[in-house]
């Protein structure tokens, strides 16, 4: 491990702890809560979800340019004219890209929806993980709320048009830990990978690995755009998302669960979700890493 890395991991497992030794949470720092009380057969309070959501979906001002960062994610927010510029300018990708948006921003059990008074269509979406409360009740997103909403949306990518369910682990804007189960993480056994960063400002757009990979350029086409964007290395570029490497190298577990909730960039630090799979469903999608070993930690 380089001394780079050390640095970056004791500094934010530095944040984590002195957030729970204050007992004051900031916008900055998260707080070691506990989990919400929740039952092991009622996977809808889990992390559990499904991706799909296109590269092309995350475009670099797909959600600065379409009014919601201003106006919330309420009734009132999608019926001004800018949301509905936004809409009506790429229906079919602002449909996909809203259903995420709710999935991950909105409690379950609740809906929003819009209807373009150009064609008469109504559109609506099942809110899911309820990650950005204040964003979901109409005000604008903080940056905590931004942060873990654009975290959410990474780690439902997959440019391979298949819904593949996974399980998406970290904390929402407010520090709560997503319920998990052990059930939840013997059945999503593999440790994929963590993603960060800030579609709202466009201050960049961040994934790794969370496992020894052995064809990287394989893997790289889970989150990137097209083949001929990846390649191999720290840094790499398949845009809109760049690829750090392994996720130890710029993120920190968090103590609270199997996961990193905080990521280290261009010396900026993200909330961060990472995500599991199932064996099969990841020997489906990258059978050269079949025999991969060497997860980054153990549950």
């Amino acid at each position: 491990m380089t001394t780079t890395t050390m640095r970056v991991r004791s500094s934010l497992i530095a944040m984590l702890l002195w957030a729970g030794a204050s007992g004051c949470g900031t916008e900055g720092v998260l707080e070691p809560v506990t989990l919400k009380t929740q039952s092991a057969e009622l996977d809808s309070l889990n992390g559990l979800s499904a991706n799909g959501l296109s590269a092309n979906g995350l475009s670099a001002n797909g959600l600065s340019a379409n009014g919601l960062s201003a106006n919330g994610l309420s009734a009132n927010g999608l019926s001004t004219s800018v949301f509905a510029a936004w809409f009506t300018n790429n229906p079919a990708v602002a449909d996909m890209v809203m259903r995420y948006i709710v999935r991950c921003s909105v409690p379950a059990g609740e809906t929003r929806s819009y209807t373009d008074t150009n064609t008469g269509l109504s559109y609506s979406w099942n809110g899911g993980l309820g990650l950005a409360p204040g964003w979901a009740s109409g005000a604008p997103p903080t940056v905590a709320e931004q942060q873990v909403v654009t975290a959410c949306m990474l780690a439902h990518v997959n440019r391979y048009g298949l819904s593949i369910p996974i399980s998406v682990l970290g904390r929402d804007a407010q520090a709560v830990v997503i319920p998990f189960t052990q059930n939840e993480l013997e059945t999503y056994s593999v440790r994929e990978a963590c993603f960060f960063g800030n579609l709202f400002n466009q201050q960049g757009l961040f994934f790794g690995v969370d496992r020894h990979v052995n064809n990287e350029t394989q893997y790289l086409t889970r989150a990137c755009a097209g083949m001929e964007d990846a390649g191999s290395g720290s840094g790499t570029s398949c845009a809109p998302l760049h690829y750090v490497g392994r996720c130890s190298q710029s993120c920190a577990p968090d103590p609270r669960g199997p996961f990193y909730s905080l990521c280290a960039r261009n010396g900026v630090i993200y909330r961060a979700m990472t995500t599991r799979m199932r064996q099969s469903d990841y020997n489906q999608l990258f059978p050269s890493n079949e025999d991969d070993e060497g997860d980054e930690g153990d549950d």
